[in-house]
């Protein structure tokens, strides 16, 4: 027998200011304390593991390496063991009588100092996770005896007020088993439902076998970890299901892996459908941050940049530099520099499926296509790679066909310096019968339609792409070296003159910022364009909105001027024309309905009422001549 048999010791390193800290101030969520001594569990099963590699005479050699936790709701009790490495009495002393000295740190460094790779299963860091069991503890006692045979089996108790006691335990198996007394305000954790909920949270994904009161609850693999070559679509659905707590199947996933520059496992999902799509409110972040299967953040805000918020899935990684209580990281740098790994990677990804499985991508790109979007038009870093991610119908393509912007400038014509692009948030249709096609239409040029708000902002940030220009059409400086083929001659240069003068006179500087004879127009007798180059239609709409909450009440804000652009070969035009010089006051009639068309045909016309009362009395005016 010993010859120990009660030892009293007071807590070292200054106990009572620590336990303190870590009682009160370390952790903001009491629960923490489960995910915290599991971990300790997982590290002295995966010590014990290490051990008998080199050791034969291990104590209790057949007993299965496994965690178990039972509850006692009636005793208010929780108790947690394992069948790991357990402690020596010297052991108890240094690394649960001395606040801050890690067992787990001390292994990593002994492993290194003897050349030996150190086992990245390890969790461990700082030493004070065992010390948050006294956020909910009235008292511990821990049962323990080391893997060595001759080692004696001991009982650690504390209620935590700063002294502690070692005492003979001969029925004490191998490794630590951790009785809790439950204050009564935390009575809540000797419920089975409680403790499951926060082992499923936080320790899903222990290595070993963890079981609640019989029922083993760690029934998923930590998939991010297995080789690529071991996940199959089928394992892949199940953990996306169970990991983003989703009900539907992924479209696609994707796994990486990396050593440098950081130690990184991901596994990562494309989700089967766009909440945001459906009405519902902004997606968050879906990807929960590991170290070493441990769960730090289920949702962290940085890790990925906010386009990627659709995604879900895992990231893991050993090299985090975790704060003291493991619930935040301490490092930004490291987390931009995992941003920029991960980031990169799945734009690869995203770019090879668009090469080797083209349907695939465009499930993809119709349920997240925003998202990419947001991320070519905000993201400067990934810009160029994102462009290419972008898919757009074109003039050239039946409806609902896409293309990219690689793909439309392997068909530009030679000597075409820029992509051409309309944005048509009314649809393909009205794309179509819009008077700024006519003249790109007759001459065989190909024009992107963007029908999404957005895509207003992306072109705009983008500016370029392949060294060729992003050209709205709707502005004023497109211009053309060929007239379109027509059997109508133009009017002359006087006429135009007087009449674009004319005309600038009577609508006036309010309306027109210029008025100008134009080779852009085929059918259009005219077309309301943006004297300036970023006023775009659905901008001018927000200018005018803004003008509106601004404004007075009773006073109903005007639309920004625009250039009005004549179709001189247009019977209407040359009949507008004559009309100015035989009855002036028609042909201003007629000259401000012609404006206004011109605007509904843009989309910029805010008030319709008086353009149609205008129509009617124009068809008065008509048929009052018939009769004479």
């Amino acid at each position: 027998m010993s010859e120990h048999k009660t030892e009293t010791h007071a807590f070292q390193a200054e106990v009572k200011q620590v336990l303190d800290i870590v009682v009160n101030s370390l952790y903001t969520e009491k629960e923490i304390f489960l995910r915290e001594l599991v971990s300790n569990a997982s590290d002295a099963l995966e010590k014990l593991r290490h051990t008998q590699l080199k050791e034969k005479d291990v104590f209790e050699p057949d007993k299965a390496l496994e965690i178990s936790i039972s509850t006692d709701e009636a005793a208010a009790l929780v108790t947690i063991a394992d069948t790991g490495i357990g402690f020596t009495r010297q052991e108890l002393k240094e690394n649960i009588g001395t606040i801050a000295h890690s067992g787990s740190k001390a292994f990593l460094e002994a492993l290194k100092a003897t050349g030996q790779t150190p086992n990245e299963n390890l969790i461990g860091q700082f030493g004070v996770g065992f010390y948050s069991v006294f956020m909910v503890a009235k008292s511990v006692k821990v049962y323990t005896h080391s893997w060595q045979k001759d080692a004696e089996g001991l009982l650690w108790k504390s209620d935590g007020s700063g002294s502690y006691t070692i005492e003979e335990a001969p029925e004490a198996e191998r490794g630590s088993k951790i009785v809790i007394e439950l204050k009564d305000e935390y009575k809540e954790f000797s419920k089975a439902d409680r403790v499951k909920a926060v082992l499923a949270h936080y320790s899903s994904f222990v290595a070993f076998p963890l079981a609640l009161n019989g029922e083993k609850v760690n029934t998923q693999e930590a998939l991010w970890l297995k080789p690529r070559s071991e996940i199959t679509d089928e394992k892949a659905r199940e953990f996306y299901k169970f990991q983003s707590q989703a009900w539907d199947d992924p479209l696609t996933w994707f796994h990486f892996s990396a050593d440098a520059p950081l130690a990184v496992n991901s596994l990562l999902f494309v989700p089967g459908h766009n909440s945001e799509l459906m009405g519902l409110s902004r997606m968050e972040p879906g990807v929960a941050l590991y170290c070493r299967k441990v769960l730090i953040d289920p949702s962290p805000k940085k890790l990925l940049p906010e386009w990627m918020r659709f995604v879900r899935g895992v990231v893991d990684s050993a090299d985090l530099p975790l704060n003291i209580s493991r619930e935040t990281i301490q490092e930004s740098a490291l987390i931009a520099k995992l941003n920029q790994v991960i980031t990169r990677r799945f734009i690869k990804f995203l770019a090879d499926t668009a090469k080797k499985d083209a349907e695939l991508y465009e499930k993809i790109w119709r349920s997240f296509g925003l998202f990419l979007k947001e991320g070519a038009a905000g993201d400067f870093t990934h810009q160029d790679a994102l462009s290419k991610l972008l898919r757009f119908e074109s003039s050239s393509l039946e409806k609902g066909k896409l293309t990219s912007l690689e793909d439309y400038v392997s068909r530009m014509r030679e000597g075409q310096k820029e992509i051409y692009y309309l944005m048509a948030t009314d649809g393909r249709q009205a794309a179509e019968s819009s008077p700024y096609l006519e003249g790109l239409k007759a001459r065989g040029l190909e024009v992107l339609f963007a029908y999404d708000p957005i895509d207003e902002w992306v072109f705009m940030r983008l500016s370029k792409f392949a060294d060729k220009e992003l050209f709205s059409i709707d502005r004023d400086d497109l211009k053309f070296e060929d007239a379109p083929t027509s059997d109508e001659a133009p009017l002359n240069e006087e006429d135009t003159k007087a009449l674009v003068e004319w005309l600038k006179e009577k609508l006036g500087d309010k309306k027109v910022s210029d008025v100008a004879a134009s080779e852009r127009l085929v059918g259009s007798p005219a077309v309301a364009l943006n004297g300036e180059r970023m006023m775009t239609p659905q901008m001018r709409r927000m200018m005018r909105a803004m003008q509106a909450a601004s404004g007075k009440p009773d006073e109903q804000p005007e639309n920004p001027p625009v250039v009005l652009q004549l179709n001189t070969r247009h019977p209407l035009i040359k009949q507008l024309n004559t009309l100015r010089a035989n009855n002036p006051d028609t042909a201003s009639f007629i000259a401000t309905q012609l404006y206004d068309n011109a605007l509904l045909a843009a989309g910029l016309l805010e008030d319709p009422a008086q353009a149609a009362t205008r129509a009617w009395q124009l068809m008065e005016k008509f048929l009052e001549g018939k009769k004479e």
